[in-house]
């Protein structure tokens, strides 16, 4: 566990351990809501900043999906200090996901295992709460998913696209949770070709010539022939990037925890190298010409250097925070700033792919 400056969470986290998960990160939300924080604001240097997609990035460190599933508290995590803000997944109707429990802290390995399974409120509360939402607040992605039940899923991501095209700064296609039944396949390269054809159509016709970016969220768990056949379809399509990566169905032989078995996606520290590695490979494959988000396993502000000195020009977490608490962003930030001053960077974008050979 990376060490650091003192932060309150720690005196908290031997109540907090004791906690159901799910239910934790439930007061956790609802407290963000009421305007109770354990951080205490950001971390600004103007070497963190980045230009993406014509965006203004403060900073590249981002909070993953999976932390505001139903955009209830962006505003709030921007504030703690991320650069940016990705929401849900969400569905385009709510659902209740798998039953519970569905959410595991592996603590001595540093990692969780969830099976979530898309629980979500739906669409309508999103929309509300993203057309009450100041933009000049910060960056706010939105990530869709699609209902358990839909046979036709590409239909859902267009939907998703409609309803979201006005109020997100970018949108994510998620296919590679492995949570939902056969949500994966959708990144053989025809499913794949349909959905994000279909996708990007559908965002293009609810806002011309306003478009927000459209990116795709992929596994780890992928051959090469894999990877090779995702570059090439989401460059032909002319998506605009991919989010590398998610959970892995992987079980490391290194873990101890007795959660271990549990079934779900893991993330956390055990996630890191292998997607990493994963970042690294489809930064080769789409010949640096793509922009590339780095997701799992960041925990300090050197595994999000070595992300971006692997291809990706913006990164993300979560799983960290169950262990680190919501103050964790600005620490990141910093000690990121101080390695890209280090190695002699004036810039986010100096770094990016610099050692992903």
């Amino acid at each position: 566990m990376t060490t650091g400056s003192f932060s309150p969470y720690r005196l908290a986290w031997p109540l907090v351990r004791l906690i159901d998960p799910e239910t934790a990160h439930g007061w956790a939300v609802r407290a963000l809501e009421l305007g109770v924080s354990a951080g205490s604001g950001g971390f600004a240097d103007p070497v963190l900043h980045a230009r993406v997609w014509g965006l203004d990035f403060p900073n590249p460190v981002g909070l993953a999906a999976g932390f505001d599933k139903d955009a209830r508290v962006h505003a709030p995590m921007l504030k703690l200090g991320f650069g940016f803000v990705e929401v849900g997944s969400i569905t385009p109707r709510s659902q209740p996901g798998n039953p519970k429990p569905r959410l595991f802290r592996l603590e001595e390995d540093r990692a969780v295992i969830n099976r979530m399974g898309f629980n979500s409120e739906g669409h309508e509360p999103a929309v509300r709460r993203l057309q009450g939402r100041d933009g000049s607040v910060g960056i706010v992605g939105v990530n869709l998913g699609k209902n358990k039940e839909t046979e036709d899923a590409a239909a859902d991501y267009e939907i998703g696209a409609r309803n979201f095209a006005a109020l997100a700064d970018f949108l994510v296609i998620n296919v590679s949770s492995p949570n939902t039944p056969g949500l994966r396949a959708l990144q053989g390269p025809e499913p794949l070709r349909d959905l994000l054809s279909r996708t990007k159509a559908a965002l293009l016709d609810a806002a011309p010539g306003s478009a927000p970016p459209l990116l795709l969220k992929i596994a780890p768990d992928l051959t090469d022939e894999d990877k090779a056949d995702i570059a090439a379809v989401s460059m032909d399509v002319g998506i605009d990037g991919l989010i590398v990566t998610n959970t892995t169905i992987a079980r490391p032989d290194t873990l101890k925890s007795r959660h271990r078995g549990e079934g779900g996606g893991l993330s956390g520290r055990p996630l890191f190298h292998p997607s990493t590695r994963v970042l690294a490979e489809m930064y080769a494959e789409t010949k640096g010409r793509m922009v590339l988000v780095g997701v799992g396993g960041i925990e300090d502000g050197r595994g999000a250097y070595e992300k971006i000195l692997a291809g990706a020009s913006l990164v993300e977490l979560y799983s960290a925070m169950v262990y680190h608490g919501p103050a964790l962003a600005a620490r990141v930030n910093r000690e990121l700033a101080t390695l890209l001053k280090a190695d002699g960077f004036s810039n986010v974008a100096e770094a990016v792919g610099k050692k992903a050979g």
